[in-house]
């Protein structure tokens, strides 16, 4: 298991940004797969993006899609995802998620391996 951290979360009005930080155990990124999860207490957890750092290649939910960019920061040794044009209902608590040693991406909860603690995004009319 990989200790995985999020950071950057907060409140913002309809329209703003956020950029949320995984940071994994303390160390460099995973070889593997990186991802964003969200979840609200009325739903399941839901995919948002993922990043594979063999490969490079990225995957995004329909949702949020145009509004979000997922990156790897090689000198913070992070995985970021900048969220723009922000919604209401882009609230919930967002997830950081991890699985070494692959070298492609999955949108299924149940493929991922380690999981962070969350941060919460409220984003206000």
């Amino acid at each position: 298991q990989v200790a995985v951290v999020e950071s950057g979360g907060g409140s913002v009005q309809a329209g703003g940004s956020l950029r949320l930080s995984c940071q994994f155990s303390g160390r460099t990124i995973i070889s593997g797969a990186m991802g964003w999860f969200r979840q609200t207490p009325a739903q399941e957890r839901e995919f948002v993006a993922a990043i594979n750092s063999f490969s490079g290649s990225t995957l995004y939910a329909d949702s949020l899609k145009d509004r979000s960019t997922i990156s790897i920061d090689s000198v913070k040794n992070t995985v970021d995802l900048q969220m723009d044009s922000l919604k209401p209902e882009d609230t919930a608590r967002y997830y950081c998620a991890a699985k070494a040693g692959v070298t492609v991406l999955s949108k299924s909860r149940l493929w991922w391996r380690s999981w962070g603690q969350g941060t919460q995004v409220t984003v206000s009319p």
